[in-house]
């Protein structure tokens, strides 16, 4: 009877239901805990092995679409709430933040739309042509330019439903800067607790990253397999070996320039939380919400990155650039269309332009490569034939290329933002060496990740 007392008095025995739902609770905080890194390597290694032990289990490749699917629905609602309070909240001092990033994605571009060249003249490449691909590409630069202002005009409603990130960041910018003119500090408080919302739903999608990884690991490994790496080896390592240089060697020098400070620590961590989900998404769009994670994780301002990451997303294309030009003069040396170095350089800037227009799916730059080549007097039809060789060796170019232009969007983003606050803090570069040098600035050499 007295201990029956002291389970009324508080001491009750949990439900079964109770316990169950405690377990449940104690994995997922566990699950959570662990390196997110960790688990994706996890999930990419299982998913391999089953890619290559049961391709016949195809249900398997449904966890990445969904995955893929949910980041692709999420993120031009979270680009439009982001930019939207991020502009209604801002203060001073962004205008000089976005001139450097916009520079150094710009300059970026370029120089690996110059390093592809270089690639191909030193190791020159030529295609077997067998199939054409379907699909519809612009047929001059002109074109290009006239999608970007009609996408940037396009109904506000229809730019989120289809994903259209250049009508998204418009709107969104004008929405912001007339509620910053208009609207009350509540309503503003509302929007920016509304972008607090979906941010939150984008962190719960990506703790199911692992699982999402592997279903898209299994359907590449159990569609592909090794073979294209054996049949298109050379082109592969051309534009790989290209896109990799110009990530390691230009980007981390731009950033040496601005910031004179070591930049690989940051670029690792760039490489490592937002290349390596871009890899298997393979779209710079879904991999915005991851994108902004880290931006958060790097301490970077919100009001800041909330609207580079999405511009990055957009005209941060160096690894697009490299396939541009690389595929275009591969075509052209199949054909027999002699080069020069000058019409090499034009063909860069051709290359950089049309990047900014290209897509954030999986594959967007390829349609660009019969534009340029047209610029070589190369019809369509030889062209398109192309562009079908690029789709088969997508599974490794595309994943290679986005993880890159992924993941420099965040590492340029990082360098703009601190190379800002060194300023604040020490002056300019010049007033820095008048000063005594670099040696007590902190920039983002020492900059850790919060977790």
């Amino acid at each position: 009877m007295e201990e029956r007392g002291e389970r009324s008095r508080g001491f009750e025995i949990p439900s079964n239901r109770e316990r169950k739902e405690g377990f449940f609770l104690v994995l997922w905080t566990k699950y959570t805990g662990a390196s997110l890194v960790l688990r994706i390597f996890v999930g990419l290694v299982i998913g391999a092995l089953l890619g290559l032990s049961v391709p016949s289990w195809t249900g398997i490749g449904i966890l990445g679409k969904a995955f893929v699917g949910t980041l692709k629905a999420i993120a031009p609602v979270l680009v439009a709430v982001l930019v939207t309070a991020a502009i209604a909240k801002a203060g001073g001092g962004l205008g000089p933040r976005f001139r450097t990033v916009i520079t150094e994605y710009m300059l970026s571009t370029f120089l690996a739309a110059l390093c592809a060249v270089a690639g191909s003249f030193l190791f020159p490449v030529t295609l077997d042509f067998a199939n054409e691909a379907e699909g519809s590409a612009p047929g001059a630069l002109a074109d290009v330019f006239a999608n970007l202002l009609s996408n940037m005009v396009a109904n506000p409603v229809q730019s989120i439903t289809s994903a259209n990130y250049i009508g998204i960041l418009f709107w969104a910018v004008v929405m912001g800067l007339a509620l910053k003119l208009k609207a009350s500090n509540a309503t503003i408080n509302v929007v920016h607790d509304l972008a607090e919302a979906v941010s939150l739903c984008v962190k719960w999608i990506i703790q199911f990253a692992p699982f999402g990884i592997m279903g898209l690991v299994f359907t590449s490994v159990s569609e592909n397999g090794l073979d294209v790496f054996s049949t298109y080896g050379q082109l592969l390592l051309l534009l790989v070996g290209c896109m990799l240089f110009n990530t390691l060697v230009f980007n981390p020098f731009i950033s040496f320039i601005t910031m004179r400070r070591n930049p690989y620590p940051l670029l690792f961590t760039c490489l490592k939380e937002s290349g390596l989900n871009a890899f298997f998404t393979r779209s710079s769009a879904a991999n915005i919400p991851i994108n902004l994670t880290l931006c958060k994780k790097l301490g970077l301002d919100e009001d800041f990155y909330s609207v580079s990451i999405p511009l990055g997303a957009t005209i941060n294309m160096n690894g697009a650039a490299v396939t541009i030009t690389a595929m275009t003069l591969a075509v052209a040396n199949t054909v027999g269309v002699e080069v020069s170095f000058a019409s090499a350089v034009v063909l860069c800037v051709i290359a950089t332009l049309a990047a900014c227009g290209t897509s954030g799916v999986a594959g967007g730059s390829l349609l660009l490569i019969p534009m340029a080549c047209s610029f070589f007097g190369i019809g369509n039809d030889i062209a398109m034939q192309a562009v079908a060789i690029g789709f088969i060796i997508g599974v490794v170019q595309d994943s290679v290329e986005t993880a890159v232009n992924s993941s420099c969007d965040v590492f340029f983003t990082a360098t703009a933002d601190y190379y800002s606050n060194m300023q604040k803090k020490h002056g300019t570069i010049s007033e820095i060496r008048r000063n005594g040098g670099f040696s007590e600035v902190r920039g983002y050499g020492g900059t850790r990740v919060r977790e």
